[in-house]
């Protein structure tokens, strides 16, 4: 069998070395324009605020590697054309410009995302610089270091992510966003707000609710004209989202009004020898029970994994997911997963949440620390949508396990008794998840709640 595999970062090379453990004999093609695999783009905040040497560091597998277990590995070269109806690729070696065809059986499409270029007049200045890639973040890395003023165009997990690293390297900080509150898939307004107060009390300057117009030269730096200012930086970083890589198929297989490809369970798109994986698709969202697009690198892998399984033979399932996420901003951990009230409230009349404030462990151990959660529920089958936890404390493995509640469609009755281990070092008789879940059994109990 001949797979061809355009596309190898987190989905691709997964799905690659998938395909080679179950069937060695099997022909892998990769190809990829850049010059390496398994770039963690997610670690990028990590090396701009110097916790991380080396950007090298964040590759976690060689070409060399992946040629070690089988596969043909085309690395810096472009596909220029795909052709399902005849199983033809046009491709280039991007190094000595030659272009050539490659024939396959079955194809997986792990081309990723790129990054939302947003119509503002002069994006395409020297000293605005988008956030993805290993160049991306080594040019960013470059003129921030000749940097003293840093504004940062977008509120979402990356926006705000680079923005703390460069509060934490002698940086002035500007955040923009351009709607009412940070972090607005992942969390609901109240936490967004307490990030909000927590990057101001670090001297980053927030701005909400203001969007940008322009981007205006201005000598040595750039002139940022919002809605209600004009402001100045040494650099400008636009993070404002991503969109699904899908123009090479995006007429050929069947793709939502975003242009991400639609998949079934076994990531198999609508042309049956035709498989994709990570940003490039939409995956199933368990919280609504529908298809979203969710770029995250948790879904990449599981997808890659999956379309490597299912181009041998649909034997495995997507079990979707639950978008679970966690961010570290200063000494305080976020983490998420499912859906927050806010979102859940646009195509659902009968959710609520609650919202738990209390210590993590009990204060004779001498060090109480305040964990805040916010649980979403159905209140009509009363199972569990969605939560944010927000604490100093270390609670980042709190959301894998409401991820599985979710999963397995529990309940907050559920939820509330759940066994859960008791030790004065770690918990309250009753953990902290329990706790939030019995507070939404007591917000049911109660008339016109």
């Amino acid at each position: 069998m001949r797979v061809a595999i355009i596309g190898c970062t987190h989905a691709g090379l997964s799905a690659a070395i998938q395909i080679l453990t179950e069937q060695p004999s099997a022909q892998v093609t990769v190809y990829e324009r850049n010059d390496n695999v398994s770039f963690l783009s997610c670690g990028i905040a990590l090396y701009l605020s110097q916790q991380v040497a080396e950007l090298q560091d964040m590759m976690y597998f060689s070409p060399e590697q992946l040629s070690e277990l089988g596969a043909r590995v085309k690395i810096r070269h472009d596909v220029l054309k795909v052709n399902t109806k005849r199983k033809v690729l046009l491709c280039q070696d991007m190094t000595t410009k030659v272009i050539f065809q490659d024939h396959y059986d079955k194809l997986i499409i792990a081309t990723g995302s790129y990054v939302n270029v947003p119509p503002i007049i002069g994006v395409d200045d020297s000293r605005v610089l988008f956030c993805k890639g290993y160049e991306q973040a080594q040019r960013i890395k470059r003129q921030a270091e000749k940097s003293h003023t840093i504004a940062v165009i977008g509120g979402g997990y990356s926006g705000v992510e680079i923005a703390e690293s460069f509060a934490t390297t002698g940086h002035d900080v500007i955040l923009i966003q351009g709607n009412d509150q940070l972090l607005n898939n992942y969390v609901d307004p109240f936490l967004s707000q307490e990030v909000v107060t927590l990057l101001r009390e670090h001297q980053v300057k927030v701005l909400i609710n203001d969007r940008v117009n322009a981007f205006i030269s201005d000598g040595d730096h750039v002139g940022i004209q919002t809605q209600h200012e004009l402001l100045r930086a040494d650099l400008a970083i636009v993070c404002t989202g991503f969109s699904a890589n899908t123009e090479l198929v995006s007429d050929q297989v069947e793709v939502d009004r975003h242009d991400a490809i639609i998949t079934n369970c076994y990531m198999q798109t609508s042309d049956p020898d035709v498989y994709a994986a990570g940003d490039a698709c939409v995956t199933h969202y368990n919280p609504t029970n529908a298809d979203a697009y969710i770029p995250l690198a948790t879904n990449a892998v599981r997808s890659g994994i999956l379309a490597g399984h299912n181009v041998l033979g649909n034997r495995r399932q997507s079990m979707g997911t639950q978008a679970t996420a966690a961010l570290k901003i200063f000494d305080y951990h976020i983490a998420t997963t499912g859906i927050t009230l806010k979102n859940a409230q646009k195509i659902n009349d009968h959710v609520a949440s609650v919202c738990y404030q209390g210590n993590y462990r009990y204060s004779f151990m001498g060090t109480p620390i305040k964990v805040t959660i916010v649980l979403v529920y159905d209140r009509q089958n009363r199972e569990v949508l969605g939560a944010q936890l927000f604490s100093r404390h270390e609670i980042a493995q709190s959301a894998n396990t409401i991820s599985l509640a979710i999963q397995n469609h529990n309940t907050i009755d559920e939820l509330a008794f759940v066994d859960m281990l008791f030790n004065p070092n770690y918990d309250q008789a009753f953990n902290y998840l329990n706790l939030v879940a019995q507070l939404a059994i007591k917000q049911e109990q109660t008339p016109n709640k």
